[in-house]
């Protein structure tokens, strides 16, 4: 009997060897890259068009729109920066509490424990001796709790600093891509009509990619940050005809 167990596990061990799962892991980093380049991409368009219908020249739109991707991807990469960090203490804090409640009432984080594994079909005389096993390792039965009763994965130290930057880079590259046509063409109305192009097209193509990653349809994804672009450049365009002096 024994040895018809070992043989299962070591059957199950090979099994696993040879099963590659394909997941998507890097959904924090896509996430924060899609932060940063949507926002680089809507909000200097919006703001050069805004611009171009005041009838300025191409050399201020371009100083206003270069002032507003600095000053827009520290403040995104900031923003990045104190949601990771605030995750991140969130995280340590109830990591402190649960550990107190292990020590200082066990019985009832056990009883948490089997009704979770009960949630999953798991009947009691099948749990009781998972309960037992993990009682017996405190740091994984912390472990256990902090994921499957508050839901919290263990933060990356290193996220915070990791968010701002890949948001504040992604604003810059997608902001630069508006503004390109105004570092060329002296004529704003020229450029105006050159970066609605370019942008329209890179937004088709970022909203394509990020349907990719999101698991949205990526056609509708395309259109959808498309129009969304359009939109706010045509909003800030207008106003901008409307009360100008």
């Amino acid at each position: 009997m024994a040895e018809n167990g070992y043989a299962d596990l070591e059957k199950q061990k090979l099994l696993l060897q040879q099963h590659e799962e394909k997941h998507f892991t890097s959904s924090e980093i896509i996430r924060d890259i899609i932060i940063g380049v949507s926002d680089g991409l809507t909000v200097p368009f919006a703001l050069a068009a805004g611009l171009s219908g005041a009838n300025v020249t191409s050399s201020i739109i371009l100083i206003a729109g270069i002032a507003e991707v600095a000053a827009g991807a520290i403040s995104m990469g900031l923003g990045g920066y104190l949601a990771a960090k605030s995750e991140a203490d969130h995280y340590m804090r109830e990591l402190k509490r649960e550990q107190e409640e292990i020590i200082s009432v066990p019985d009832i984080e056990a009883a948490e424990c089997g009704e979770i594994l009960a949630e999953y079909g798991v009947e009691p005389h099948e749990y009781e001796p998972v309960v037992n096993a993990l009682r017996r390792n405190p740091q994984h039965w912390l472990n256990f709790m902090m994921k499957f009763e508050l839901g919290l994965e263990k933060p990356d130290p290193m996220r915070a600093l990791q968010s701002a930057l890949t948001i504040a880079i992604s604003y810059i590259i997608g902001g630069l891509i508006p503004l390109s046509p105004y570092m060329i063409l002296p004529v704003a109305k020229d450029a105006v009509i050159a970066s609605v192009l370019i942008t329209i097209l890179a937004l088709l193509i970022f909203g394509f990619i990020k349907g990719h990653f999101t698991g949205d349809q990526s056609f509708k994804s395309a259109i959808q940050t498309a129009f969304i672009g359009a939109m706010a450049s045509a909003a800030a365009y207008s106003i901008a005809k409307v009360f100008r002096v």
